[in-house]
């Protein structure tokens, strides 16, 4: 028994094509500028957090997005801040690896192991 060939496909809409896939290496990171970027202070005692939940959640989702590690990150999300024209401060590694260990409503494909 043979197997049946491959079929072909022929690229007629040469135009269209060559948009496509232009709008398919676009990345587009949308960040609102009034997002709570700093995080409130709640009353508890000891050292008050510098940055909301939602700048962790940010940085670390660039991180798993682009697999970069913890220092990478901090350095793109500043240049991603610089360009959208917001002059906030970045988290530090440290900061980051320590919100990494959080639980946050979604589930990190690279997650750290919880032990063994």
């Amino acid at each position: 028994m043979r197997k049946p060939p491959p079929a072909r496909y022929r690229t007629t809409n040469w135009s269209s094509y060559n948009a496509s896939l232009r709008k398919r290496g676009s990345l587009l990171i949308w960040v609102e500028k009034d997002m709570t970027w700093r995080a409130p202070h709640d009353g508890r005692p000891g050292r008050p957090p510098v940055f909301s939940d939602a700048a962790i959640q940010l940085c670390l989702s660039i991180k798993i997005l682009f697999k970069l590690p913890l220092r990478q990150t901090a350095g793109m999300v500043a240049s991603l801040l610089k360009l959208a024209g917001l002059d906030w401060p970045v988290p530090d590694f440290s900061t980051l690896c320590a919100g990494g260990r959080r639980p946050w409503p979604f589930r990190s494909p690279i997650a750290a192991p919880t032990g063994r």
